[in-house]
């Protein structure tokens, strides 16, 4: 016999299996020799109490065996001579719409300007190390895209756009560990994902896929209000029918070709502010009311949002345990984001802090058009170049100092590899997102006593929390408003927000490819 129960237990009881089966057959007054297994199907912590708890979804195996479901990967057919599907992009939404596609018996062909996974590793210390930025090969471009080293969260809210429970499985059957499946807020770590999405690369080659790394789309071939293809920078030319637009929020050139080729783009608001770091024993003892982390607790995240201004000013990918990256992706600008590895190990924590911008705000950039947000986030990111004296280093304050308007006379060390210098960032946030996070910031030490402190560090900016620019489609078809088989997709079109959100776009977008065509050879057949 099965049965299912929810309980709520000390961490120590949850993170001690023999603890964790006494506690439940006393509760449900159970022979504990007839459990013969307890199986997770949820976990998350509650840390709003007096004492944190884990809630836990059971699944008791009373007088059964329990045998562990086997995920598996699809059995995946070689699509070599299939029709040829275009995904311009190798992050998220293009490598799960490759694999969709192969397992509805089409061959997707990624071209993808970066490099692969091994290979930009040399681009990302050439970054942290030596402050030159690679246009083609850095945290945002390349094999995995800008979820390859940005953390690896697997947590979304769009639980209605597609089947998120497939996006983990396929990620377990590459290599992921289990627990991503029942954790609440499921995470691989940056340590990890490139294993993994090395191995998704080779199933899409070993089952007829093609990827071309190092090539730079530039420009669209259409005709007569249909997509035929693309061509790259050294002149080649790719022909196909369909051509999934996949590129990330920071394809800047790719936006820009839109614009200038006159194929409909929107003017997208984003949020932009900062990125800063706690010592996590810090925002340990804040979250859980306690002088020292437990060995049963894992670093402690927050999640928090404020109204400032008539704006809201709200946390966004808090990374516990982990790391400051230079995500620029050209020469002259300075971006920041954050990462943790699987273990969240590090002694700090940090989380981008950003505040809600309006379309209004973009005005004193309308003459670019529809890319004025895009202009308005550049700004931003060559004023800290300038101010952080024109290399990777970022400018920064101490929080307190952030607050009061007060240049730091000294700053401690971060864990922003490329370094720091002490700048009043006020010369680098246009004023009213500077006003907004002061006041942010005030309301956060409100709800969590003690995160106000000079301890913190903020570093400038985090501009890069979405696409600035949404391309539009229908919403039926999913083909782009004005070219037909053109598919824009994922977070760089603006229909996604993070890895999950991103490959259920994916294969959402391949799977309409799929029935668009079916569409038409029935249409073809009774004509």
């Amino acid at each position: 016999m099965q049965k299912e129960i929810q309980i709520r237990v000390l961490p120590e009881v949850a993170g001690q299996p023999p603890l964790l089966l006494d506690f439940v057959v006393r509760k449900e007054k159970l022979n504990p020799d007839d459990v013969r297994h307890t199986e997770v199907l949820r976990r998350s912590i509650d840390a709003r109490g007096r004492k944190v708890l884990v809630n836990l979804n059971l699944r008791l195996y009373i007088n059964e065996d329990y045998a562990p479901e086997v995920i598996s990967l699809p059995d995946y057919r070689n699509v070599g001579n299939a029709e040829e599907v275009i995904i311009i992009g190798a992050g998220p939404a293009g490598l799960f719409a490759a694999l969709e596609l192969i397992e509805m018996g089409l061959k997707p062909v990624i071209i993808e300007r970066g490099k692969n996974v091994k290979d930009r590793i040399a681009d990302l210390k050439g970054i942290n190390v030596n402050h030159i930025v690679n246009e083609d090969s850095n945290y945002c471009f390349g094999e995995g895209g800008a979820g390859t080293y940005s953390d690896g969260k697997l947590y979304t809210r769009s639980k209605k756009r597609g089947d998120i429970r497939k996006i983990l499985e396929l990620f377990v059957g590459f290599g992921a560990v289990r627990d991503i499946l029942v954790e609440a807020h499921p995470h691989i770590g940056t340590n990890k994902l490139p294993g993994i999405i090395a191995k998704m690369r080779e199933c899409i080659l070993q089952n007829g896929g093609e990827i071309h790394f190092n090539t730079r789309v530039t420009d669209l071939i259409t005709d007569s209000g249909q997509i035929r293809g693309v061509v790259t920078l050294d002149g080649t030319r790719f022909s196909a029918r369909n051509v999934i637009l996949a590129t990330g929020h920071s394809a800047r050139d790719i936006f820009e070709l839109l614009h200038r080729r006159e194929i409909a783009i929107e003017l997208k608001p984003l949020a932009i502010g900062v990125r800063v770091e706690h010592p996590q024993g810090l925002i340990d003892s804040i979250q859980y009311s306690c002088e020292t982390r437990g060995d049963y607790l894992p670093p402690a995240a927050y999640s928090v949002v404020k109204q400032a201004g008539g704006r809201g000013v709200y946390s966004f990918c808090m990374c516990p345990g982990g790391v400051i990256a230079p995500c620029a992706t050209s020469p002259g600008e300075i971006v920041t984001n954050g990462w943790s590895s699987s273990r969240r190990a590090r002694s700090t924590a940090n989380s981008g802090i950003v505040v809600e911008l309006h379309p209004a705000d973009f005005k004193p950039f309308s003459g670019h058009g529809p890319l004025a947000a895009m202009a308005f986030q550049k700004s931003i990111e060559q004023k800290a170049w300038l101010e952080g004296g024109k290399t990777q280093t970022a400018p920064a304050q101490r929080l307190v100092d952030f607050v009061n308007g007060k240049l730091s006379h000294d700053l401690p060390a971060t864990s922003y590899a490329p370094g720091i210098t002490s700048v009043e960032l006020a010369s680098v946030l246009p004023s009213f997102i500077y006003r907004n996070l002061q006041e942010g910031f005030r309301q956060f030490n409100r709800s969590m006593r003690g995160y106000l402190t000079n301890e913190a560090v903020v570093h400038a900016p985090e501009s890069r929390t979405s696409s600035p620019v949404k391309i539009p489609r229908d919403p039926e078809t999913l083909q782009h408003t004005q070219i037909a088989g053109l598919y824009p997709c994922g977070e760089g079109a603006g229909y996604a927000g993070g890895i999950v959100s991103a490959a259920m776009d994916g294969i959402k977008c391949a799977a309409r490819i799929k029935m668009n065509q079916t569409a038409e050879n029935m249409k073809s057949t009774f004509e």
